[in-house]
């Protein structure tokens, strides 16, 4: 059996008409939608993966809705430190919410257990997974014992040497034990720096992906200066899992290269 689902993040969606940081964080999403459609509707599932909207306006939320119905595929969604939650569950209603408080969930498919978290916590720009969070977890990952495990959040948890790392995962260490007790954890993908990164940590693996806002130029040899924002690429994640390997691919639904024609 074979698993193939998307991850799209950081999509910083603004009102009709109104622009974040010069582009059209809609019509970009519109563009994450049309590649879907044409490449992959034979996806499971997509999963938001947090900043949904750049300011947590509720007309931004309505913008999203109306966007994400065009996606042929069930869709399930997190949040970001750029969200705002009760603003969310009005627009997208109160069932969102877990018995946590949050927006966590479990989804089974394809012989995998895909657990989706919401590390958002209000007046932060860092994440936070609450102690309940972390109870409910341990008690999903042992439920699944038997298969792989696949987890997706929108705060990266390791750093990446770069001047945005004092704001990941806040206190991470409850989350690596928690992780710890499940034999197969396949990846740990998040989105939130606007980077595409591969990563092994504590014996477990980590990736981020760029999103569909702006993306930024690492800066690995001066980890103090800011970082470059660019314009692009619009970037999904499309996950691949077979029962003895788990792939992250990166569609650029936006890249500004040319195709090359062959002879």
């Amino acid at each position: 059996m074979t698993l193939k689902f998307l991850v799209m993040s950081d999509l910083h969606l603004l009102p009709q008409g109104q622009l974040s940081l010069t582009l059209d964080t809609g019509e970009r999403l519109e563009r994450a939608v049309d590649a879907v459609i044409a490449r992959h509707h034979d996806a499971a599932f997509c999963i938001l993966a947090g900043d949904l909207a750049d300011r947590g306006e509720p007309a931004a939320y309505e913008r999203l809705k109306t966007i994400i119905a065009r996606l042929p595929i069930p869709v399930h969604i997190t949040l970001g430190n750029h969200d705002h939650r009760p603003s969310f569950l009005e627009v997208f209603g109160p069932g969102f919410a877990a018995e946590t408080g949050k927006l966590d969930k479990v989804v089974d498919a394809g012989g995998y257990r895909i657990v989706i978290l919401d590390s958002s916590e209000p007046g932060r720009v860092d994440g936070v997974l609450e102690a309940a969070q972390i109870d409910w977890l341990r008690a999903r990952l042992a439920e699944a014992a038997d298969r792989p495990v696949i987890v997706v959040l929108h705060h990266n948890t390791n750093a990446l040497h770069i001047a945005s790392d004092h704001i990941r995962l806040l206190e991470p260490t409850a989350f690596i034990a928690a992780l710890k007790t499940h034999p197969d954890i396949r990846q740990v993908i998040a989105g939130h720096v606007h980077l595409t990164s591969t990563a092994f940590w504590h014996g477990l693996p980590f990736t981020t992906l760029a999103g569909g806002h702006y993306s930024v130029d690492f800066n690995v040899d001066r980890p103090d200066l800011p970082v470059r924002r660019l314009t692009g690429p619009g970037q999904m994640a499309v996950v691949v899992g077979l029962p003895e390997r788990t792939t992250v691919l990166f569609e650029d639904f936006i890249d500004g290269n040319e195709a090359i024609t062959m002879p």
